[in-house]
């Protein structure tokens, strides 16, 4: 149940902005869950360190489809370049001696880069595209 799509650009293949009910409500039911795995399983190390960063990719491509209608390998790879972005900036954080006080914040854009991050992400943004596979295949839309 997709409200009508507007025009986001005139040039032909361009993405184009709109709203996909469908999608807002995975992408909330994923924030429930992203939010379960930081809270209260949050002593599960690699549940929170290495699964909730394979879902955040997930998170971040539903989110941009929620609004956005461009390819699925278009939005994978915003998602997958958001989530390298952030960890490079955790990086250069560390290396500055810059410290986040917020403790959302912290927890949502966290503050000790890993490599094991970036592999994760990476794994979440080729899952998002063997998802989007299965799902054309199925007739899912």
């Amino acid at each position: 149940m997709a409200v009508s799509s507007v025009a986001y650009s005139s040039v032909p293949g361009a993405p184009k902005l709109r709203f996909d009910v469908r999608v807002f409500l995975c992408f909330v039911a994923l924030t429930v869950l992203e939010g379960l795995i930081a809270t209260i399983w949050s002593h599960h190390r690699w549940l929170r360190g290495f699964v909730g960063d394979v879902l955040a990719i997930a998170w971040v491509y539903l989110l941009l489809k929620s609004f956005v209608r461009a390819s699925p390998l278009m939005l994978a790879s915003a998602a997958l370049l958001t989530g390298y972005i952030l960890e490079l900036a955790q990086y250069l954080a560390k290396m500055q001696g810059w410290h986040i006080q917020q403790p959302v914040l912290r927890v949502l854009i966290g503050s000790v880069p890993d490599w094991w991050d970036v592999v994760a992400y990476t794994i979440g943004f080729v899952l998002v595209l063997c998802a989007e596979k299965l799902l054309a295949r199925l007739g899912v839309r």
